[in-house]
C-alpha cells in the first residue's frame, strides 16, 4: 500500500473510508490538536492548525453523505484532506478519495468559496479520474455533487 506523508511527516492513507466514517461519527477527530487532525487525514494545509478541526467536521460530513456511492468502495479507498493556497484568490479546501492499494486519486472534491481560486460564487468542483482531471464532472452545488455520486 502506497502512503502519502503529510507536510508534517505523518502517514496519510492508512485508514479506509469505512474506518474514517466510524471514527468521525464516534467523535475521534473533534479535538483541535494537530496530531488528531493528521490522523483524520489532513495531508497539507496553509491555514492555522487550530482551523483544521472545524474543516474536518465540515468535510467529514460530506464524506459521510456520499458513503453509499457506487463509484468507489469504502473498504478499498481512503480519504485525505488538503487546504490549498492558490496563486490567485483565497485559500480553499478539498478532499480526495484514493485507492488504498495504488494510492491513486480517484476523485478530487474541491469546495470553492466566494473569492477562492478566482471564483465569483461558492460552489463545488468534482474531478473524476475515469474521465481525466482536466475538466470537472460537477461544477455546482452540493446537491449536484450528491446527484453525481449517488446516481
Amino acid at each position: 500500500m502506497k502512503q502519502l506523508k503529510s507536510r508534517k511527516g505523518f502517514d496519510v492513507g492508512n485508514m479506509t473510508i469505512t474506518k474514517f466514517i466510524e471514527r468521525f461519527l464516534n467523535g475521534d477527530f473533534d479535538r483541535p490538536f494537530r496530531n488528531v487532525q493528521i490522523d483524520a487525514g489532513w495531508y497539507d494545509w496553509f491555514c492555522k492548525d487550530s482551523s483544521l478541526a472545524a474543516k474536518t467536521q465540515y468535510l467529514g460530513r460530506k464524506v459521510v453523505a456520499i458513503k453509499d456511492s457506487r463509484r468507489f468502495d469504502n473498504d478499498k479507498c481512503y480519504v485525505f484532506f488538503k487546504n490549498n493556497c492558490p496563486m490567485v484568490g483565497k485559500l480553499y479546501d478539498h478532499f480526495s478519495i484514493c485507492d488504498m492499494e495504488s494510492g491513486d486519486v480517484l476523485f478530487c472534491c474541491q469546495h470553492l468559496e466566494n473569492g477562492s481560486h478566482g471564483c465569483d460564487k461558492a460552489h463545488w468542483e468534482i474531478y473524476d479520474r475515469n474521465v481525466g482531471f482536466d475538466t470537472p464532472v460537477v461544477n455546482g452545488s452540493w446537491r449536484d455533487v450528491l446527484n453525481y455520486f449517488n446516481k
